[in-house]
């Protein structure tokens, strides 16, 4: 047996919290859980921990510091991580943490529940033994497989519909949130651990850059903005000149 699979702590994901408010920020939000419920440190009825960035990416060496901080500032901002300072000298600007387990609980409210018995194999089986009357009931009440096509489904509220939503809002276009490649290019930059808040605020800086520029406005699209230049746009300054094309590696 490999030793890479045995000799660690794991790093739990539960993936209905990762569908709800992202991969990494369930990952953090489950270290900081299992701190807690060890923590002896209480202040003002709840329990807390303190890390560093560093400290926290030694938990979690597969990230980068700035991923961990990107993350964590994500779960401040969505109300699921509460901060605090509590540490005897002020200046001490080691950040203390516990959760709003309140929060979680609404949150567990509103979650679909699966339908029983849909994953419940027996042990050692993969796949549920049917007899033939079962798979034809079981096929009647289920829905069909859709072919593969450039579209895929999509719910009502998921971080993918809200960031086109809000594209398209903002630039008066008319993105779909279903289309394969745009559903990927939004996913790849939340697992480098960017959030929804990023992708408005990349929205608004080169829509207030490039809208009005009828060589730009046509890079105003999810190709362009949530490509691999999305962080170099994230952290640019407010716009403070005209730019051409010429000044952009861009697609066509």
């Amino acid at each position: 047996m490999s030793r890479m699979l045995i000799k660690e702590n794991p790093v739990i994901i539960v993936p209905s919290l990762a569908v709800k408010i992202g991969l990494n920020e369930a990952v953090v939000l489950q270290q900081v859980h299992f701190w807690l419920t060890i923590s002896k440190h209480n202040y003002e009825g709840k329990r807390w921990v303190y890390n560093t960035y560093l400290d926290w990416q030694k938990q979690l060496p597969f990230w980068s510091v700035s991923t961990i901080k990107r993350t964590i500032h994500s779960l401040e901002r969505q109300g699921y991580l509460i901060s605090g300072n509590w540490n005897v000298v002020k200046l001490d600007q080691t950040k203390w943490y516990t959760i709003d387990y309140l929060k979680l609980e609404e949150l567990e409210e509103c979650q679909t529940e699966l339908p029983t018995g849909q994953f419940d194999f027996p042990p050692n089986q993969t796949e549920p033994v049917n007899s033939s009357n079962e798979v034809a009931e079981q096929t009647s009440l289920n829905q069909a497989i859709p072919e593969i096509s450039s579209e895929i489904p999509t719910e009502k509220k998921t971080p993918v519909v809200e960031i086109i939503n809000y594209l398209n809002a903002k630039t008066k276009t008319d993105y779909k949130p279903s289309t394969h490649k745009t559903q990927e290019l939004i996913r790849a930059r939340m697992r480098e651990g960017f959030s929804v808040d990023d992708f408005i605020k990349v929205i608004d800086l080169k829509t207030a850059e490039w809208q009005n520029n009828p060589r730009m406005s046509k890079y105003l699209r999810p190709a362009t903005l949530f490509g691999t230049k999305f962080e170099a746009y994230l952290n640019q300054k407010s716009f403070t000149k005209t730019l051409n094309e010429e000044d952009f590696d861009l697609d066509d």
